[in-house]
Parts: structure tokens; sequence; C-alpha cells
């Protein structure tokens, strides 16, 4: 991955925090709830379109689409079962799933270093989650949509929600491991993967909610790398400064960014995606974690870090001065036992975490929602 500007940059002495929303911050899938609420059968629909999206972004890579698109995809479904900026809106701030621990470890972090979150949800989401955790929304990139918009005849409604219904009876795709080329794939999956694509990149063009597909940029893939780049000029702090939390394939670049630029690229509960590209895999419950690892951050940087996760204890945190006593003893009272799952990703781990944070993160925020890309 190039950015011909990023040697341009030039960082001064400071730290700063980048995260994704869902996941790190939140147990939702904002745009898959919206989905199940509004549209007939909408969880297939959206899974189906989630792995679609995921073949076009790893496998196939299809020039200018980049993984989070399904935010875009999706949209002339939810106009034609009747989505609008406002029910959107309201439906966001009546379903926010905080992960435990993630409103407190917000506010804290906001306090130590310049704080910011970078998410692939729409922004009627993202504005909702900053209002209930008091996060400032002008530090949240994000995908801007003005559903409302789009104009819809009746005619474009019954085909578009004829469309969906045929979407729903098609083959779930079937990623196998380690695939490189749709060779890889069983005659169904590639059977529903041509069906999709003759589909978005043909039969639907006409449409007039086409132009959501075509302006709708949705904050994923290259677009979060873009945004921590548009972070770093803000703010004047390199990448070596800078750590990231992500969680699924739409964090791989910004992930892959921050590894490269020498700062701390995390995985939280991430799924096979996020763990390929991080450094550092956290496995947890609760943000407490995320507070210990961005204070250390804030005080001992990047050296600090590698420390703490090569002696992951708390008679450690204690000698290292690194972290307040607080923060030590709320870690203790939400591990009582044992603390949660810090290592730094290596060749000879990182099966082994991939398994059992791809299990965990489906246990934190539910099956389907941790199923998805």
């Amino acid at each position: 991955m190039d950015y011909d500007d990023i040697g341009e940059i030039i960082g001064y002495e400071g730290r700063q925090f980048i995260t994704d929303g869902e996941g790190p911050v939140t147990k939702n899938d904002n745009a898959f709830e919206i989905s199940c609420e509004l549209i007939e059968d909408g969880d297939r629909l959206f899974s189906l379109v989630s792995k679609y999206d995921d073949v076009l972004a790893d496998i196939i890579r299809k020039p200018r689409y980049k993984a989070g698109d399904t935010l875009r995809l999706i949209l002339p479904f939810l106009k034609a079962y009747g989505a609008t900026d406002r029910n959107m809106i309201e439906f966001s701030r009546k379903n926010i799933l905080m992960v435990p621990g993630a409103e407190k470890t917000m506010r804290f972090v906001n306090e130590l270093m310049p704080a910011f979150i970078v998410s692939t949800s729409y922004e009627h989401y993202v504005n909702a989650v900053c209002e209930t955790i008091g996060f400032p929304f002008e530090n949240a990139y994000c995908t801007t949509l003005r559903i409302d918009s789009a104009r819809m005849s009746d005619w474009e409604r019954d085909i578009l929600r004829n469309y969906a219904r045929e979407i729903t009876r098609l083959p779930m795709i079937e990623i196998p491991d380690r695939a490189i080329s749709l060779d890889d794939f069983d005659d169904k999956s590639r059977q529903t993967i041509e069906r999709l694509d003759l589909l978005f990149w043909e039969e639907m063009t006409d449409l007039s909610t086409y132009q959501l597909i075509l302006e709708v940029n949705p904050v994923g893939g290259d677009e979060k790398a873009n945004s921590i780049l548009e972070i770093q000029r803000s703010t004047g702090i390199g990448l070596e400064s800078t750590m990231y939390l992500g969680d699924s394939i739409t964090d791989v670049q910004a992930l892959q960014l921050v590894r490269d630029g020498g700062g701390v690229a995390v995985s939280f509960n991430g799924n096979a995606y996020a763990v390929r590209e991080a450094e550092i895999c956290v496995i947890s419950p609760n943000t407490v974690v995320t507070s210990v690892l961005a204070e250390t951050f804030s005080t001992a940087g990047r050296e600090g870090i590698m420390n703490l996760v090569e002696n992951w204890e708390v008679e450690f945190l204690r000698r290292s001065g690194c972290v307040h006593d607080y923060l030590i003893k709320e870690l203790e009272r939400v591990f009582p036992d044992k603390l949660p799952t810090l290592e730094r990703i290596t060749f000879n781990n990182i099966d082994r975490l991939t398994r059992e944070s791809s299990a965990f993160r489906k246990t934190v925020r539910g099956l389907e929602i941790g199923s998805l890309g």
C-alpha cells in the first residue's frame, strides 16, 4: 500500500490514539441491525452481501472497490424498505450496545492525548455513539450519507424488493481458508458471486437509487488509512507515535499503515483479517485493557507497550510506573483471577490467536455479527 504524500508529513513530539468504532468501542454492527429491522430477511441479505464484499475486496480485488463497501451496496434495498435519515438516527440512538468499559475508556483516553474514531459506520450511528459517551463528533471519521436525497418510484421499489428476495434465496458464499482466486470456491459460491456481479454492476445501474451506490463512499479499507493520514496532517503527530485499534477487514489498510510506520497496530477481538495485519492481539470482554495500553503508550511509547506485552502481569504494571494505581485496581477488579489475552503476534502464534480471537468475538458481539468480515 503506497501513499505518495506520506513522507511530506512531519510529526512533532506527542502521541495519539485512533480506534475503529464497532468492535473496540461498541458491540453493534449498525448497518446489519438496520437491515434486519427494515428489510425482509435482512439478516440473510446483509450477511450474503457482506461475504460478497469480502470476496471483491480481499480475493478478486476489484478496481475502485474496498472493504466496507457493503454499506453502499445495501443502500438501494434499505431505501426500498423505508429507510430515512430520521428513522436511521432514531434506531441508532435506541440500540447502542457498548463494549463493557468503553465509555470510561474513551473519556479517559481523550484526556490523555488526541483521540479519534475512524469508523465505516454511517454517520447517523457514529454521531449517536459520540453523544452517548461524550466524545467529540468532530474527532470522528465515518461514512457520510443522506439517504433522503435519493428519489424512488413505486415501480423501482417493487423491482428492488424483488431483487432483495432473490438475493436471500441464493446459496451463501463460503470463503475457503487461504483462498486466492475464485477457482478455490465451490460451484454454488461461484454461482452466487456471478449472479451478484450481474445484479450490482449491470442490472441495477439504470435505477435512480443507484446514485447511492455511486456517490456514497464508506470509510473502510484505504479510506480508513487516508483518514489516519488526514489526522496526522491535522495533529502533526507521526505514524510512529500513533496507536490504532481495529477488528475487521475494513481495518486492514489502517493496521498496515500504522504498523509499517512504526506505530502500534492492535487487533481488539479481531477476526482473521485484523489479526493477520496487527502486531498486538487483545482478546478481552472489557476495554480496561485498552485504557492500560493507552496510558502506557502515552507515558512510554512503543517501547513501553512492547515491554508491557512481554511482561503482562499486574506486578510488572506496578513496577513500570506507566499506569496509575486506580487503573491497575480497575484491571484487578474486572479480572480478579486471570488477565485477558495480550500478546505480540508472531509466526508461531498467529494461527492460535486467530482461532481464539475469532471465536471470542462471536461471544462478545453475537454469532451473526461476529461472523461478518
